[in-house]
């Protein structure tokens, strides 16, 4: 085999695992999430999440788009003193944010295993054997590309279970290798 030949099988086989890496690139970086969210690694997370651009993505999905009903007229100083006394001195809170609890840790992991913050079984303990970390392996679920394209790709996580629902993460691509979380789509029950 001449030089010249083995320099081409080179070039062609670098290329070809240039593109392997290129493609499979948002799968690891679920992964990765996947991971940092199990074992609670939150500088990892942060690495890998773009908090606005998911919190903006929750926020939209989590808001209630029923007609809000008439609200009560507020009490009037001639009709009812002290309901207007008492409206007068009653802190005024906020709700809390419906988004807050898919933003966590523990949120995030429930999410990548296809669950609801909060509604997600224990994980099971990991085997110790290879022969149980095989049917571990095979017996699923698996995270799926769902769509894929140089800058976006999706990935799809079925809940395990006789229901289907579907979690899927959007992830955008910062850098050549560098794929970010930018959205995550729940399944139309838990909107």
């Amino acid at each position: 085999m001449s030089l010249q030949k083995r320099i081409w099988d080179l070039i062609v086989l670098a290329i070809f695992i240039f593109a392997a890496t290129f493609v499979s690139a948002p799968w690891f970086a679920f992964r990765a999430l996947k991971a940092a969210a199990d074992y609670e690694d939150v500088a990892a997370i942060g690495e890998l999440t773009d908090f606005p651009a998911v919190r903006r993505s929750l926020t939209g999905q989590l808001q209630d788009h029923r007609p809000a009903a008439a609200a009560a007229e507020p009490p009037s100083i001639w009709r009812d003193p002290f309901g207007v006394m008492k409206r007068a001195i009653e802190p005024i809170a906020p709700p809390e944010p419906k988004v807050d609890r898919y933003l966590t840790v523990a949120g995030l992991a429930a999410l990548t295993r296809g669950y609801a913050p909060g509604a997600a079984p224990p994980a099971a303990a990991r085997p110790e054997t290879l022969s149980g970390r095989l049917r571990a392996l095979v017996r699923g679920p698996y995270p799926a590309i769902v769509y894929w394209d140089p800058n976006r790709a999706r990935i799809a996580v079925r809940r395990p279970g006789p229901v289907k629902r579907v979690t899927v993460f959007s992830f955008q691509r910062r850098a050549l290798f560098t794929w970010t979380l930018v959205h995550i789509r729940l399944p139309v029950e838990e909107r």
